[in-house]
Parts: structure tokens; sequence; C-alpha cells
């Protein structure tokens, strides 16, 4: 009986006393485990606040300079405030900054006008197509013009043509039946016929004079028409030379990042305002 007794017992000791050193070896093993991460921990300190405005700043440096290569360039605006946002927010939220009511204040405020001014920029970016159809719109009224200013200067040129023709052609023939009368007037010995010669050469004498004064008068009015139509043609082809030199520098204004002068000046002013509000935060104690 004494033996049985023995026998029954000391398993269930020693499997007691087993469980109690797997524990405690696995305790141990956890302990263990865990002190490295509290070595880490201690050994990677907190950045300070000038150590986070200076990244800040950094960043905002590299979004005002940020230039966009493709227009239109509205299709980045979003973006870029997003990451812009993203940014100051990183910066307001860290534990080690204390953003005060001014820099808040500030901060909304420029945010605000660059907003504006990117509004803007879309406005004037939606405006291209209307822009570039002005200007194909005038440069064909360029064209118009010059073909009508041809036009109307050949036909004035055939008409001036034709007039001068017939008025040339009847001088011609006045001269001619003047140059004959002038011949037969000699051979008249009867004073009746002698007279009525002499009454239709000067009847002659005066129709050529008056074809000639016509002559005079057609080829000045066809000049002063003629000058007419060409300063016309001047005056309308300075307008819209003008108009369409115009709409190229607006044309070229949008295939140009303009967007960079309001967003620079976002960026410089919220790198003012971060270093304001690192100069107005409370100073950490200098230790011992």
């Amino acid at each position: 009986m004494p033996m049985s007794s023995r026998s029954h017992t000391s398993p269930r000791r020693g499997a007691s006393r087993q469980f109690s050193k797997s524990t405690r070896e696995k305790k141990a093993k956890e302990k263990k485990q865990k002190a490295p991460a509290k070595y880490l921990q201690e050994e990677s300190p907190q950045p300070t606040p000038q150590e986070i405005a200076e990244k800040t700043v950094s960043s905002l440096n590299k979004l005002g300079n940020q230039i966009f290569a493709l227009s239109p360039f509205s299709q980045y605006f979003d973006d870029w405030l997003v990451t812009l946002r993203r940014t100051i927010s990183e910066f307001e939220t860290n534990a080690a900054i204390r953003p005060d009511e001014q820099f808040t204040k500030e901060r909304a405020q420029i945010f605000l006008d660059v907003e504006a001014a990117l509004a803007e920029n879309r406005l004037q970016e939606s405006n291209l197509t209307k822009e570039a159809k002005a200007l194909a719109d005038t440069n064909h009224q360029i064209v118009e013009a010059d073909k009508e200013y041809a036009e109307k200067t050949r036909e004035l040129s055939n008409k001036r043509n034709s007039e001068v023709q017939r008025l040339t052609r009847k001088i011609h023939e006045l001269e001619d039946d003047l140059s004959n009368q002038q011949k037969i007037k000699i051979s008249f010995y009867k004073f009746r016929e002698r007279r009525r010669a002499q009454e239709k050469l000067e009847q002659t004498t005066k129709e050529l004079d008056a074809a000639k004064a016509e002559l005079e008068v057609t080829l000045q009015s066809f000049a002063a028409e003629q000058e007419k139509l060409h300063d016309n043609y001047e005056k309308r082809k300075q307008e819209l030379s003008e108009e369409s030199d115009r709409l190229h520098k607006e044309l070229e204004k949008l295939e140009s990042d303009t967007s960079i002068t309001a967003r620079q000046a976002a960026c410089n002013a919220l790198t003012d305002a971060v270093n304001a509000l690192l100069k107005r935060m409370p100073q950490p104690n200098t230790p011992v």
C-alpha cells in the first residue's frame, strides 16, 4: 500500500513543477522580446518644432516652384491644393506644434486667396477654345479682306479702262473729224457753205474739248475712288491685324503656366506664417 500511494502522487508533482517552469520561461521570453522595442523607442526622439517647421517650409518651397508642363494647367490645380492642405495640416496637427488664432486666420485667408486666383486661371483657360475660334475667324476675315480688296480693285480698274477707252476713242474720232473738216473747208468758195463748215468745225472742236475734259475728270474720279478703296482696306486690315495680335498674345498666355505667380505667393505667405508662429510659440526649457 505505501508503495502504491507514492507511485500515484509522484507524476502529478512532476507535472506541476514542469508547468511552473514552462510558464516562467514563457514570461521571461516575452519580457526579453519587449525590451528591444523599449530600447528603440528611447533611441528615436520626437522632432523639435524647429525641425518640423523646416520640413514644412521645404515642402512649401517645392510646391511654390512647381511648374505644370501641359495645357490645360487647371487639370493640376485640385491635386496641388490637396497637397498644400495636407502639408499644412501635418504641420498643425503635430503634437509639438501649437497653432494659435493668428496663424489659423492667416492660413485660412491665404487658402481663400490662392483658391480665388486659381479659379480665375481656370476661367481664363475655359476661354481657350473661344479665343482660338475668335483668332481663326479674325484670320479668315483678314484673308477675306485681301480677297475683297483685290476683287474691287480689279473691278474698278476694268471699269476705268473701259471708260478711258471709250473717251479716248471718242477723242480720236473727233480729232480725225476735225482734221478732215479743216482740210475740206478751204475748198469751199461759196460763203454759205464755208459758214456751215466753220460752224461744224467749231462744234466739233467744242465736243473734242468736252471729251478731253471728261476724260480728265474720269481719271481723277477713278483715282479718288481707288484711294478711298485702298484707305478703307488698310483701315480694316489694321483693325483685324491688331485683333489677331491681341488674340495671339492671349493664347500664348494660356499656353504657359501663369498660375505659378499665385501659387508661389501662397506658399511664401504660408512660409512666413509658419516662421512667425514658431517665434510666438513658447520655447522649451533648456535642460540644466
